[in-house]
């Protein structure tokens, strides 16, 4: 086999590769040998078809299935015999393909590009912290009890905070629309989960009253032939309700907790496992870019094709279009950016990985695991489901060695730290 490499643009390769002809032709024999001992015709005893008529029936099919082996196999050889590592699946071309003679053909692909590590210690990261406060946790238990809050009905006019059953009806120009009305309906004033301005217009209303609501839908609001549109909704409200918050105690007793002390200690552990996870993806955030902002290489459009491939099936499957449903067509310009900066920061910290020999610690995978099932009710189960699938624990060890890099980098990059609040880290501010 002889094999010529020409480099064509940037990172794309193409092989000429020579193969003798005795490779091809000894191959096609054997094949059509092999198929005269078996194939069925008419005419003929099984096994006892004479070769020539095997070869003239079957002859080419052969030699195209052949062909298609051979190329496939001395691509591989060639690749390795240059120490090529494709990026992606190969072009291959004949060139030359007759009986007796050599057969030439030519296999373009990308090969992966050489990553030159930046010094870390010429790298920049923005890092926050932050701490729980007792008004953090204060605020925590009033969202819990929110949650569990109860409803008691009052005879007084409606304030901020309480909730209102109402009929409604809407209607533009005098004629009611489709989506309009609603019967018994719960609504906490202040939600804002109605048309701006409808909220506030019930609010001083008392039971047995009649409201005129008067509102303009959004510019952008979902329903085209009402978009702009101004409106009125004849309402009536049936009761005023106002929130009942369990007590401290009561709320102890519903998340199995001893008591006020122990709730408190419990929510607040809760609350910094989830400060800690949020400050770590937020350095590790700040890492990633900065590894992508101090490198520029080339790199493999295939490797970019194959992640929004990836990237549009995972919207596909988000979406959860009913089964037999169109898919929308989605452009690959609109994963291209991201999908971009993935590979190339895979590549990066894949070096990092190689050049620095980095291994996933057996302990920091386990602490892992046992980080990702302390939010379940059951996280034993959970981490015998990672432990008893090798492919789940996998993707742990790749977020350990993530994670080691994010170390790696810290330990020697230029770092600045920013205090802010509880809220401004949990809300990304």
């Amino acid at each position: 086999m002889q094999v010529s490499v020409e480099t064509s643009q940037g990172l794309e390769r193409v092989l000429t590769i020579d193969v003798p002809s005795e490779n091809i032709d000894g191959a096609v024999q054997k094949r059509l040998q092999d198929m005269s001992r078996n194939v069925k015709m008419n005419g003929f005893r099984p096994g006892k078809v004479p070769f020539s008529v095997v070869k003239k029936r079957y002859g080419a099919a052969v030699r195209q299935e052949v062909l298609g082996e051979v190329m496939q196999r001395h691509y591989f050889e060639a690749v390795q015999q240059e120490k090529l590592v494709p990026a992606g699946y190969p072009q291959l071309e004949l060139v030359e393909n007759k009986d007796g003679e050599n057969l030439k053909f030519t296999a373009k692909f990308e090969i992966y590009p050489q990553v030159e590590l930046t010094a870390f210690d010429k790298l920049e990261v923005a890092a926050k912290t932050a701490e729980v406060t007792d008004t953090d946790l204060d605020k925590m238990l009033e969202t819990l009890q929110g949650q569990r809050a109860t409803w008691k009905e009052v005879k007084r006019k409606s304030k901020k905070g309480d909730q209102v059953v109402i009929d409604f009806t809407g209607s533009i120009d005098g004629e009611a629309f489709a989506g309009g009305e609603a019967k018994e309906f719960p609504l906490e004033l202040g939600s804002d989960s109605m048309i701006p301005g409808f909220e506030k217009q019930i609010i001083g209303a008392k039971a047995g009253e009649d409201v005129n609501v008067e509102v303009a839908f959004p510019e952008d609001y979902h329903v085209e032939d009402l978009k702009g549109k101004d409106a009125v909704f004849a309402t009536h409200v049936h009761k005023v309700n106002e929130k009942e918050l369990p007590s401290l105690e009561d709320l102890a007793a519903a998340l199995a907790a001893e008591d006020i002390d122990g709730l408190k200690s419990d929510v607040k552990d809760n609350m910094e496992r989830e400060l800690r996870n949020a400050l770590k993806a937020q350095v590790k955030g700040q890492v990633m870019d900065a590894l992508v902002g101090a490198h520029e290489f080339d790199i493999p459009k295939a490797m970019i094709d194959q992640e929004i491939d990836r990237m549009r099936q995972e919207m596909v499957q988000q979406m959860r279009a009913p089964e037999g449903a169109d898919t929308p067509d989605l452009p690959a310009e609109l994963f291209e950016e991201q999908a971009t900066r993935r590979v190339k920061l895979g590549l990066v910290v894949a070096e990092i990985i190689k050049t620095e020999e980095l291994k996933a610690d057996e302990n920091k995978v386990r602490a892992q695991v046992d980080d990702l099932a302390a939010v379940y009710e059951q996280p034993q189960e959970v981490i015998d489901w990672y432990y008893g699938d090798p492919q789940r624990l996998r993707e742990v060890e790749s977020l350990v060695l993530e994670d080691t890099v994010v170390d790696l980098v810290l330990e020697k990059a230029k770092v600045s730290e920013e205090s802010v609040k509880f809220d401004d880290i949990m809300n990304k501010k």
